[in-house]
């Protein structure tokens, strides 16, 4: 009976662990996503349709992610500082928002590599084929470059340690 309250005890300890070093981050991360990518998609799908004008740039399907993204860009980071990532953000507002551009720009590229490649190579030109390319392919393979890259790079909790460390 005691072996069984002992590994009870840290089966217990064991995800209490993983939900704050990892599942709480994902499930807020998660939210913050979830709400840029239907900013993504719904900016996309205007541009696309030609809301703001069919003739140009950004009605094209490589222009219309990137205005799209970039939206969610802004958005997201200020949704990860202020509240997924709020413990470890930094004093140094301007360097973690470079290294947040930077990590959602990698995250792009794969979207956008998935998108030039149907829309491009294969020829699926239709809406839809963008779609699915540009915002389920490619925005759920940039996410998890991102994600990876915010968690231990842009928010890394060793930054966090040492910046707590030297106030």
């Amino acid at each position: 009976m005691t072996d069984a309250i002992a590994r009870t005890a840290q089966a217990r300890s064991f995800l209490e662990r993983a939900w704050h070093s990892v599942l709480s981050y994902l499930v807020k991360f998660g939210v913050v996503g979830g709400l840029g990518f239907l900013l993504d998609v719904a900016v996309f799908n205007m541009l696309r349709v030609g809301v703001l004008g069919a003739d140009q740039w950004w009605a094209t399907a490589i222009g219309a992610k990137v205005v799209s993204t970039s939206l969610a860009i802004i958005f997201n980071w200020l949704g990860n500082r202020f509240w997924t990532f709020r413990h470890e953000r930094h004093t140094h507002i301007v360097q973690e928002f470079v290294e947040f551009v930077v990590a959602s720009l990698l995250g792009l590229g794969v979207s956008l590599a998935c998108l030039w490649f149907t829309h491009y190579v294969l020829n699926l030109t239709s809406l839809l084929a963008d779609n699915i390319s540009g915002n389920i392919i490619g925005l759920g393979l940039g996410t998890i470059v991102r994600f990876v890259l915010y968690r231990y790079w842009v928010w890394s909790p060793r930054r966090a340690a040492s910046a707590g460390k030297s106030s």
